[in-house]
């Protein structure tokens, strides 16, 4: 399903640690909007719902909502912190169009 970094869980770990309110898991999702016509959504969650998928890397957990399943089949999330700045990456090889700023697609 959904393939995550090395460097995105160190990341995403980081975020969990250092968050204010206690955080068990990520939420990635896909929404509607964007300039693509969908777009993602990462939130940190205290526990998954009772329908999502939850995925396990090591010690993270990713919770995916099952009309977002789908929509992310074989994308790779990856972190990225260079001189342009730092961030989460899509990698959506199901994508038939993507926005310049790689955050929207349409399928």
């Amino acid at each position: 399903m959904l393939i995550l970094t090395e460097s995105a869980q160190k990341a995403v770990t980081r975020f969990i640690d250092g968050a204010e309110e206690p955080a068990n898991g990520l939420r990635v999702a896909v929404s509607g909007g964007g300039c693509s016509g969908m777009q993602y959504a990462m939130a940190l969650e205290a526990a998954a719902k009772d329908d999502d998928t939850v995925l396990k890397f090591g010690n993270l957990r990713i919770f995916v909502d099952p009309a977002s399943a789908p929509l992310l089949k074989d994308v790779t999330i990856d972190f990225v912190d260079s001189i342009e700045g730092s961030g989460f990456k899509f990698n959506n090889p199901n994508a038939t169009a993507s926005c310049g700023c790689g955050n929207s697609f349409s399928c």
